[in-house]
């Protein structure tokens, strides 16, 4: 990074940024636990002759049992994409204008989630409801380990209130589903897409974007016959950059898909097959009668919803790796 020419390939520049960025995610906690160590070696020898200092060493001892519970979580981030940036698709389902409110909600969670921890946040698709919410929307979560914290999330979301749409308040069950793929770079030799295998459409992009979105052919979607991946971008008016932005995620699907066929190989191996995917129903958000949120396949567990809105999912996160690294099965009942 200190030669002069660094910068003159911009692309690969930042690329370079962002991997520093994830070395030393690592190497600094490492370090800092290391030199916490050595100190509470000498401070150990001092509080024996000095009882007065007691009250320091056990803090420093908690600051240290903290350091390495945080390496321990991060040694559990040893998938093949871990390292890699993320892309977030969240999906309304059932649940009519209730759910396209609730997929927006999702939308801000995880935007929030990724400002507390200095991520950028870059918004690649996004097809609002004439109502209210939106029916889809797909961002780039770009920072270190954004994957391997993220991956856990793919799955569906179900939200319980009373419904501000309905006038005679009653409750109300919506569906959102999340789907966290890695994003892959353009150089990458894994992922191998045929031009025989990939479909094009282009449309007029929809909902709220500008005049000029709206009335030319901007939109595009790509359809994969080998996997059924289907992926589309609107978000930019340029037409050449809405395919760039679709190529850039189908591949990340597909990179995601080959991961999870590895992942089934392995647990069928040991005969355990975790219910997880895009399919299937994975945390309760209750807002009525009381507030809860509740993870079904770990357990986890936050009794107040609003802090989770506001981006504080890291327990549930971190949850999730310990349990895949576990090797648990599926948590057993659920809630209402």
């Amino acid at each position: 990074m200190g030669q002069a020419n660094f910068w003159d390939n911009n692309e690969k520049a930042q690329a370079t940024v962002a991997e520093l960025k994830s070395v030393n995610s690592i190497l600094k906690p490492l370090d800092e636990a290391l030199a916490v160590s050595r100190d509470l070696e000498a401070l150990e020898e001092l509080a024996r002759e000095d009882g007065s200092l007691e009250p320091e060493l056990a803090q420093e001892t908690d600051r240290l049992e903290k350091l390495v519970a945080a390496l321990e979580l991060a040694s559990l981030l040893s998938g093949p994409h871990d390292a890699a940036d993320a892309i977030v698709s969240i999906n309304a389902r059932d649940g009519g204008t209730d759910a396209n409110d609730w997929a927006e909600m999702l939308l801000r969670m995880y935007s929030a989630w990724a400002a507390k921890r200095d991520f950028d946040v870059e918004l690649l698709d996004r097809q609002d409801d004439a109502v209210a919410g939106i029916q889809s929307a797909t961002v780039a979560i770009r920072g270190p380990w954004a994957y391997g914290y993220l991956k856990g999330e793919t799955g569906i979301h179900r939200l319980v209130r009373i419904s501000p749409f309905n006038a005679e308040g009653k409750r109300q069950t919506s569906f959102a589903a999340v789907d966290v793929s890695p994003e892959i770079a353009d150089d990458d030799t894994e992922v191998e897409l045929n031009d025989e295998d990939i479909r094009e459409d282009v449309f007029r992009a929809s909902g709220a974007g500008g005049q000029h979105v709206n009335k030319t052919s901007s939109a595009i979607r790509l359809t994969h016959f080998p996997t059924g991946i289907v992926v589309q971008c609107q978000s930019e008016r340029s037409q050449h950059k809405n395919r760039a932005t679709a190529i850039k995620m189908l591949r990340s699907r597909i990179a995601r898909l080959e991961e999870e066929k590895r992942e089934a190989e392995q647990l069928a191996r040991y005969k355990l097959q975790p219910k997880t995917g895009f399919g299937s129903q994975i945390r309760n958000y209750f807002l009525h009668p009381d507030q809860r949120v509740k993870d079904q396949r770990t357990g986890h567990y936050v009794g107040n919803f609003q802090s989770v809105l506001d981006g504080n999912i890291d327990g549930f996160l971190d949850a999730f790796l310990k349990w895949k690294a576990s090797g648990s099965a599926p948590q057993s009942g659920g809630d209402e």
